[in-house]
This record gives C-alpha cells, sequence and structure tokens, in this order.
C-alpha cells in the first residue's frame, strides 16, 4: 500500500469515475470495429462536433498543460509567440488541407493512412513511399508518445503525492498512466478515441478557462502591476516578463512562430480530416476547432502567468524540476478535493486524446504499410484487428521504457517529435494537393530529407559546439523545423521536375479530385 499511502482519497475517487467512462467508451466501441478500416478511421463517419475537438485534442497533449503553462511560469509572455504560431498553424490547416485532403483520400483508393494516400496518390504498386512513411512514423511517435508518458507519470506523481525521488514509485506511475491510455486504445480503436478525445477537449477548456478565473480571485489584491514586476526564473529583471519581446531575439521569434508549419505533417490530426463524414462538415469543424484553439492557447499561457503571481503570494517558488507542475499545483490549491480531482482529470485527458491517437496512427503505419505489404500480403480482417491491436501494445510498451528515464523535459520532447512531422510530411501533403507535377520520387527525397534535417540539427550537429561554437549557437536557437522544411521542398520539387512527369492516368485522378471537393 505504500504506492497509495498519501494519496487524496476523493482526488482518487474523481480519477477512477473519469477513467471508468473513458474505458466504458472503449470497450462500448470494441464491437463495433469489425474491419481495420473501423479500427484506424471509424468508417469515415465522424460529424463536426467530433472531428473538431478529436483533432484539436489529440492535438493539444500534454504540454498543452504542462509544458506551455510552465515554459511561461518560467520565462513569461514570450512564449505566446508559441501559442500564436499554434493559432495560425490551425487555421491554415482548416482553410487549405482539411477539404481537400477528405476528398484526395476517398477519389485516391479509398486511403486510410496517409502513407496509404501517398502511394495512391501516384497509383503506383511499389511500396517504398508507405515503407518511409511508416519508419518515419514510428520514429518520431516513439518520440511523441514518450513525451504523454512522461507528462502521465509527473501527474500521477502529483496525485499520488509520491516523492520524485523515489525513483521505484515514479518508475510505476509513468507505467500506471501507459496502461490507462492502451487498454482502451487497444480495445475501441478509432471510434473509441474520437468519442473520448470530444469529451476529454471538452473537459481540457472548461477547466484551462476556470483555474485563471480562479487565480485571480484568490491572489490577494491583485492587479496585472503584479504580473509586470514578476522577473523570470532565475533573474532579478522585472522588465521583461509580460513583453512578448524582451529578451527575445527576432531567431527565437521566427522559431516560435514556426511551430505552425507543424500542423500540416501531422498523421494524427490529418486522419481526423480523412475520418469526417463528408466535405460539407469541414467549415463547421474548422470554425468550431478554431475557437477552441484560441481560448485553449490563450488560457494556457495564462494559467503559467498567473500562476506565477498567485503562488509568489503564497510564497511559493517552483524549482526548474517543478515549473511543467504549475497547472496541477494550482488546482490542488484552489480547488476541493473531489472538483480538484476531476480539474486534474483534464491532464489526464489531454495526456490520453493525443497519446492515443499517436498509438494507433503508429499502429496503423506497421500494420497497414508494412506487415500487409512485406510480411504477409493476405490475411483476414480478424487476424489483421488482433496485429494491429498488438501494435498498439509494443509501440506503447517502448514509449513506456523511453518514458521511465527522460532525458529532456515535456515541452523538449514534443518540439523535437513536432518538428520531425512538420517537415517530413508537411512539404509532401501539401504539395499532393497542390502541385500537380509532384511525382513519388520527389515525394520520397522530400520526406526522407525533412525528417534526416531534423534528426541531425537535433542531435547531431550540437555535439560540433566546440570546433564551431557561434554557427552551433546558432543552431539551437532555430528551430530544427525550419531548415527541415526548407530542405524538404527544395528536394521535393527538384527531384520531381528532374523525374519524368506524372502518368496522364495520375494527372486525371488529381483533376477529379480538385473538381469534386471544390
Amino acid at each position: 500500500m505504500g504506492f497509495f499511502a498519501n494519496a487524496d482519497v476523493p482526488v482518487i475517487a474523481a480519477f477512477i469515475l473519469y477513467l471508468a467512462m473513458m474505458l466504458g467508451i472503449g470497450f462500448y466501441f470494441s464491437n463495433k470495429s469489425k474491419k481495420t478500416s473501423d479500427y484506424f478511421l471509424g468508417g469515415r463517419k465522424l460529424g463536426s462536433w467530433v472531428t473538431a475537438m478529436s483533432a484539436q485534442a489529440s492535438d493539444m497533449s500534454g504540454w498543452l498543460l504542462m509544458g506551455l503553462p510552465g515554459a511561461a511560469y518560467a520565462t513569461g509572455m514570450g512564449n505566446y509567440w508559441i501559442a500564436i504560431g499554434l493559432a495560425i498553424g490551425t487555421i491554415l490547416n482548416w482553410i487549405f488541407v482539411a477539404r481537400p485532403l477528405r476528398r484526395f483520400t476517398e477519389v485516391c483508393g479509398d486511403s486510410i493512412t496517409i502513407p496509404q494516400y501517398l502511394q495512391n496518390r501516384f497509383k503506383t504498386s511499389s511500396p517504398v513511399v508507405r515503407m518511409v512513411c511508416a519508419a518515419v512514423i514510428f520514429i518520431f511517435f516513439l518520440v511523441y508518445t514518450t513525451s504523454a508518458f512522461v507528462s502521465g507519470g509527473k501527474l500521477f506523481q502529483v496525485v499520488f503525492n509520491i516523492d520524485p525521488a523515489n525513483e521505484a514509485y515514479t518508475k510505476a506511475a509513468v507505467v500506471i498512466s501507459a496502461l490507462i491510455i492502451i487498454t482502451y486504445t487497444f480495445f475501441g480503436g478509432f471510434s473509441a478515441v474520437a468519442w473520448t478525445d470530444f469529451i476529454q477537449g471538452m473537459l481540457m477548456v472548461i477547466t484551462i478557462v476556470a483555474l485563471p478565473i480562479a487565480m485571480v480571485s484568490a491572489t490577494p489584491n491583485f492587479s496585472w502591476d503584479l504580473a509586470m514586476n514578476t522577473p523570470k526564473v532565475g533573474t532579478a529583471d522585472t522588465s521583461g516578463y509580460m513583453s512578448m519581446t524582451s529578451g527575445m531575439s527576432f531567431v527565437e521569434i521566427i522559431s516560435n512562430l514556426a511551430w505552425a508549419f507543424g500542423y500540416f505533417g501531422m498523421p494524427h490530426i490529418l486522419v481526423r480530416f480523412m475520418a469526417i463524414k463528408d466535405t460539407k462538415s469541414v467549415k463547421k469543424s474548422g470554425i468550431i476547432a478554431v475557437v477552441w484553439v484560441l481560448i485553449s492557447l490563450t488560457a494556457a499561457v495564462l494559467v503559467g502567468i498567473l500562476g506565477r503571481v498567485y503562488l509568489d503570494s503564497q510564497g511559493q517558488i517552483l524549482d526548474a524540476a517543478s515549473q511543467e507542475l504549475i497547472f496541477i499545483t494550482t488546482v490542488k490549491k484552489l480547488f476541493p478535493s473531489f472538483l480538484g480531482g476531476i480539474f486534474l482529470s483534464a491532464v489526464l485527458a489531454s495526456i490520453m486524446s493525443t497519446a492515443d491517437s499517436q498509438l494507433l496512427v503508429t499502429a496503423s503505419a506497421v500494420v497497414n504499410d508494412f506487415y500487409s505489404i512485406i510480411v504477409k500480403k493476405e490475411a483476414s480482417e480478424k487476424k489483421m484487428m488482433w496485429i494491429s491491436r498488438i501494435s498498439v501494445m509494443i509501440v506503447a510498451v517502448i514509449a513506456c521504457i523511453l518514458a521511465i528515464n527522460p532525458n529532456d523535459s515535456i515541452m523538449g520532447i514534443v518540439s523535437n517529435a513536432w518538428a520531425g512531422f512538420g517537415a517530413a510530411f508537411g512539404p509532401a501533403i501539401l504539395l499532393s494537393l497542390y502541385w500537380k507535377r509532384l511525382t513519388l520520387k520527389g515525394t520520397v527525397a522530400g520526406i526522407i530529407g525533412g525528417a534526416a534535417t531534423v534528426i541531425c540539427w537535433i542531435y547531431i550537429l550540437p555535439a560540433f559546439h566546440d570546433a564551431m561554437p557561434g554557427f552551433i549557437d546558432f543552431v539551437n536557437s532555430l528551430y530544427a523545423i525550419i531548415p527541415g522544411c526548407i530542405v524538404s521542398v527544395i528536394l521535393t520539387v527538384a527531384v520531381s521536375l528532374a523525374d519524368k512527369a506524372p502518368s496522364e492516368e495520375v494527372l486525371q485522378m488529381f483533376d477529379t479530385a480538385k473538381t469534386e471537393q471544390a
């Protein structure tokens, strides 16, 4: 009973109630996923509200309630540039990608995964593009899912009052969060994920809006001057905390805005566009999604800033290891136990809503874009369903092992995965929808080039800091998605133009998709 000895019973009761509802949805849909197309795409039957909330909830992982507020807590309004970049990316994604991708994936062989769509887009029997996509998805979603399990571990540490120094219990917290996510994703598939994401998205936005209001009400003699005079963590400078530009270079601002590029290449978001019931529902879904994002991102930054003011008034300052717990810490202080448990469930909701989607997309890549092509081309639907579920388990176990001893913050892990997907798939998806001259070879070259550039920028170049410190300092300040996208676009266009033009059949299919979705 040592793990539960310091737990708050009403909080645990709220968690159990919430989790029972989520797992119930998973079991409900377990009997409705008869085919892999149902398991991975819900039969293309999602309505506007479910599509919108599912897309955005799966987008805003644990970093929305932990990583972003933690960064804002430490350094202030400068982090709002990331929120602006994400808002811009959300709007552009719904305008330029959602509707045409829904139509193109249907016209191009009724594709149920992004890799399958990119193969069908060129009417080729070569599996090379699907294999490359599957590898990229597997690598970067392992990183992304790891961030979710790290978030879940930190949440359960607080809920169960676990001392971070107790290594055995902190590892157990990560494993518990992973088991919860795995269970309902394993059984329910896409429909369970989409509907739980809808509920989780509603809970997230209600909680993240309520918390800043409670902080202001609970801060004695609150005024914005208190925030204006708050120094950044580790400094005595009070001039820049509420400034969006103080202490930030042009490169840093551009890097934060560049998060917008990531949206065009996020498989777990793009698959929502593919699953919506028809193109007519896209406009309504887009409006709902954009409103949700604008409210949530603004509130997340306010949680960090107002939480700093509130905790300062209580004589408490979070150290570097605890800054990403600002949301959780203030919820526990401000709300009664059971209500606090419901609000803390919003953190679990943000984690689950992204991790489940990532597990599902990764499994779909393993099954549809690896197993069905390379290992065994012919398999029954029942067998494919079980292979899909086993794939979810395998990916989750690997991510859980990585999460037990993380080497970076939640924000850092997410930013790396975001850059990888944005650079690898973003240019390929946009050009596939709008450029007739795009070829298969150009697409493959761009995906590999974008992913490789991000990996090199983040993990390899910093090792050469002693040899060329000035350049490496620039590398560290420029978000990897920028050079990744540049390299990807150049390679995609150059190789496509050097390659022979697409066949008449491919061009005709492109025209059909453009005409019917207009």
